[in-house]
């Protein structure tokens, strides 16, 4: 089984940046892709981007160019970088594993966006 445990997240001002760090465990031979997605208050969970372990990126078209999704495959890490945060970026972003046995999700890390 892969373990999902989500850090970074927390309270930052318009136009602020936030780092997230996703630490999987357990038997990550199993992943082959990691993504990060969203869910807002009151909305859909939503993608925001994904990585392959061959470091093929996808991201969903409104956050290109102020996200970007990055690994440490030594670590076993993904990391989002958002730059340039608004307040309808605020979220609690969930960590993903897509495994040969399933999707593992985290317990989501919450982003708050606000003056």
């Amino acid at each position: 089984q892969v373990r999902l445990v989500e850090s970074g997240g927390g309270l930052v001002q318009p136009g602020g940046s936030l780092r997230l760090s996703c630490a999987a465990s357990g038997n990550i031979a199993s992943v082959y892709a990691m993504g990060w997605y969203r869910r807002a208050p009151g909305k859909q969970r939503e993608l925001v981007a994904t990585i392959t372990n061959g470091g093929v990126t996808n991201y969903e078209n409104s956050m290109k160019g102020r996200f970007t999704i990055s690994r440490d495959n030594a670590e076993n890490t993904v990391y989002l970088q958002m730059n340039g945060l608004r307040p309808d970026d605020t979220a609690v972003y969930l960590c993903n594993a897509f495994t040969r046995d399933g999707t593992i999700w985290g317990q989501g890390t919450q982003v708050t966006v606000s003056a």
